[in-house]
């Protein structure tokens, strides 16, 4: 068989007898009166077919003009941000709701009334929100009408109950939304839920380290031998769940060494009993833990990875299958195949990334007139495996003067930016100097006289350099090189800044202190707005090969963290919710202690008292967000753990561990995976050379997560193409 023959011709299948019948096919009209409209519905499918490829969709669906104008109207670029932003105003409603995140400070001693809305109002914008997003059609159709059905009915009672419920389950399910608006973030939960079992095996080796060396705590601090013995037992193992929870933060050394100080202070011995438990723990079994939740989260996500290729690859083999039987209709003497011209008709109307489509529409071109095989058709279509970015920069103004043409050579030269660099170097040394001799100084008794000259100074030269800048290369060629832009909003900003602090406080002079007037003077600002020069540095990265590789790691994960991201939100929304159920009034300031008075003696040291933790808490969603993050840094953890079993009772701990579990020991470990596979992919020596050579007008970047791992990938065979082409439930795709 010729190899432009398509795979599901009547030569691979006989003559055709795998196609079911009743389905629609495109070139079922390809001559006589209804040609146009079938050469158009073969057109619209194949359009549809390459923008399910280019964006990793099924290509079961209904395939009737109908529906795939239907289809493509919801994936359309402002169908999603529309519910992008009906998704994102859903999940705000928790700031405004009540409890209301509405006020200056979360510190509940000098918290003022937070502003509520009435009662409806919420409510109202909220089925308002759902209303829109009913209209989705997705494969969690199931579970979405569920979502809604509970929504809706919570919804009903609070309006009921004037909004005094106390608990809103509404609430909980909202993040639901946003998880099934993203393919990858359900891969990711997918990938997390499939990971869970090798987990937990890990999980309970640490359970059961835990308990061992707990017993073996009270066992050893029974106080009978020594006062520091005492100690010890009072303060960290009284009893047994307060000695378990001793030994859970030592787990991740947030309270060490103060845990074994009382035992080792008289006896030097007591400390291999925690530097035993330490070791075990912190260094063997936690890290065997991120070694497993590396290795078994990249298998699983290779795997739905391959499944996302094999969804790409099918999208544009069925193109070419719809597409072909025009050529075939048109008695070619060929073969079957494409024709340049009309897939450049198709690409005409497929929703793609501009860089993308000319791409492809010049390699295109390159055929000629000669039809397209089946082969040739899939690689022109490789392209969307990389990400072209090409530097393309409009021509240079032409001066007549030659001294004109001399200045224009010295100011577009790239020995310019060098001394650009050089001031901005000098600017920066000149704040930090400030910074440290103004350091003892009392901020009113402080003389920014130099100073001020020499921030002067420095905008002026910046703004020459812009506009000589703009002279040399042009206001079209200044303005396409991404560095310059930056260059000159950052300019434009300090000169704003500069002229507003001299138009308010009168050029620099001996004693020149401008005053505070809100919460920073506009002379602070100019001088914060002063820092972004550094960024300009940036443009060295590129020339040094191992910082370009930490660079295009961050980069990459930064483009790549929205699947991560959104599951974090996800968590973080549902566990704070659950806190302000569960935690909302119970810190309660004691008589006394509603002052700014340092006097804490009477308070035990490193207490949520003594320390004025009473910011963290759980009574408004903003502040529960801020609570869940320091309780995830696990830093000083302890402190919420004795802090809210005093004020709210012991189960309370089930909530702390439950949320140190999922944040930093699951979400944390999966983010370090993903920076592992990220940083050994660029390392890789064929990475690292796409990552730090090439020529200078093109560059190839990894833009996506499936992208990442492109290399890895395996081709799809074709026969499991064919197979599932032929078993297409809408249209008839065998011949």
């Amino acid at each position: 068989m010729a190899e432009s023959d398509p795979l599901l011709s009547g030569a691979r299948g006989g003559s055709g007898r795998d196609c079911r019948a009743g389905l629609p096919a495109c070139r079922g009209v390809l001559v006589g009166p209804g040609a146009k409209a079938g050469w158009d519905l073969c057109f619209d499918q194949a359009v549809v077919f390459i923008e399910d490829a280019i964006q990793y969709r099924s290509i079961n669906h209904r395939m009737d003009a109908r529906s795939m104008w239907l289809y493509r109207w919801y994936y359309s670029d402002t169908c999603q941000w529309i519910l992008s932003f009906i998704i994102f105003s859903i999940l705000s409603l928790a700031f405004i709701e009540t409890p209301s995140s509405f006020t200056s400070t979360s510190d509940v001693r000098y918290r003022m009334a937070p502003w509520n809305p009435p009662c409806g109002l919420t409510e109202g914008i909220e089925s308002y929100l759902v209303g829109w997003v009913q209209f989705r059609k997705n494969l969690w159709l199931l579970g979405y009408l569920l979502v809604l059905i509970v929504s809706l009915t919570d919804w009903t009672v609070s309006l009921s109950l004037v909004c005094q419920e106390p608990l809103r389950i509404r609430r909980l399910l909202r993040p639901f939304f946003l998880l099934q608006n993203s393919s990858m973030m359900k891969k990711t939960l997918k990938c997390i839920r499939w990971s869970l079992p090798e987990m937990a095996s890990v999980v309970l080796l640490l359970a059961l380290h835990l308990c061992v060396f707990t017993m073996l705590g009270m066992l050893l601090f029974t106080g009978e031998k020594d006062d520091g013995q005492d100690r010890e037992r009072l303060t960290y193992f009284r009893n047994l769940p307060e000695a378990l929870t001793s030994l859970l933060v030592l787990l991740t050394t947030a309270n060490n060494p103060d845990v074994m100080v009382p035992a080792y202070s008289k006896n030097r011995a007591y400390a291999v009993f925690f530097i035993v438990f330490t070791l075990i723990g912190s260094l063997f079994l936690m890290n065997l833990l991120t070694a497993i939740i590396y290795n078994q989260f990249r298998g699983y996500l290779m795997k739905s990875l391959q499944a996302s290729l094999f969804r790409k690859r099918l999208g544009t083999r069925a193109a070419y299958e719809v597409l072909s039987s025009t050529a075939e209709g048109d008695g070619q003497p060929q073969g079957v195949g494409v024709k340049p011209q009309d897939l450049l008709q198709v690409l005409q109307k497929v929703q793609m990334d501009s860089t993308y489509k000319q791409a492809i529409m010049e390699k295109v071109r390159s055929y000629g007139d000669s039809l397209l095989s089946a082969d040739e058709f899939q690689k022109i279509f490789n392209e969307l495996d990389k990400r072209m970015t090409k530097e393309q920069h409009p021509p240079r103004p032409q001066y007549q003067s030659p001294f004109l043409q001399s200045a224009q050579f010295l100011f577009g030269h790239l020995y310019f930016d060098y001394l650009g660099n050089l001031i901005v170097l000098a600017n920066l040394v000149s704040i930090c100097a400030f910074l440290v001799i103004d350091a003892d100084v009392v901020p009113r008794n402080r003389d920014d006289f130099v100073l001020g000259i020499l921030n002067c100074v420095f905008v002026l030269y910046y703004l020459v350099e812009m506009l000589l800048k703009v002279f040399a290369l042009g206001l079209s060629g200044y303005l396409s090189y991404p560095s310059n832009v930056f260059d000159g909003l950052v300019t434009v900003i300090l000169l704003v800044l500069e002229l507003s602090t001299l138009a308010v406080y009168r050029f620099p002079h001996p004693g020149w202190k401008p005053e505070m007037q809100g919460l920073l003077s506009l002379w602070d600002m100019l001088r914060l707005a002063n820092m972004l020069i550094v960024f300009r540095f940036l443009r060295i990265v590129p020339s040094m090969k191992l910082m370009a590789v930490v660079a295009s790691t961050i980069l990459d994960l930064i483009k790549n963290m929205r699947a991560f991201g959104g599951i974090l939100v996800v968590v973080y929304y549902v566990f704070a919710i659950i806190g302000i159920n569960l935690f909302r009034g119970v810190i309660v300031v004691p008589p006394g202690n509603g002052s700014l008075a340092p006097d804490n003696g009477s308070l035990a040291c490193g207490s949520y008292e003594q320390l004025e933790y009473w910011a963290n808490n759980f009574d408004d969603f903003a502040a529960a967000l801020v609570t869940l993050w320091n309780v995830m840094v696990v830093n000083n953890w302890q402190v919420f753990l004795d802090a809210y079993r005093r004020y709210s009772g012991p189960w309370s701990k089930i909530y702390f561990v439950l949320w140190w579990l999922v944040s930093s020991v699951i979400w944390v470990n999966l983010f370090l995976a993903l920076i592992l596979e990220n940083f050994l992919h660029k390392w890789d020596r064929r990475g690292h050379l796409q990552s730090v050579s090439g020529d200078l007008e093109t560059t190839y970047e990894m833009s996506t997560v499936e992208l990442l791992f492109r290399d890895i990938l395996e081709e799809p065979a074709e026969e499991e193409l064919v197979e599932k082409l032929k078993r297409h439930p809408h249209v008839q795709l065998c011949r």
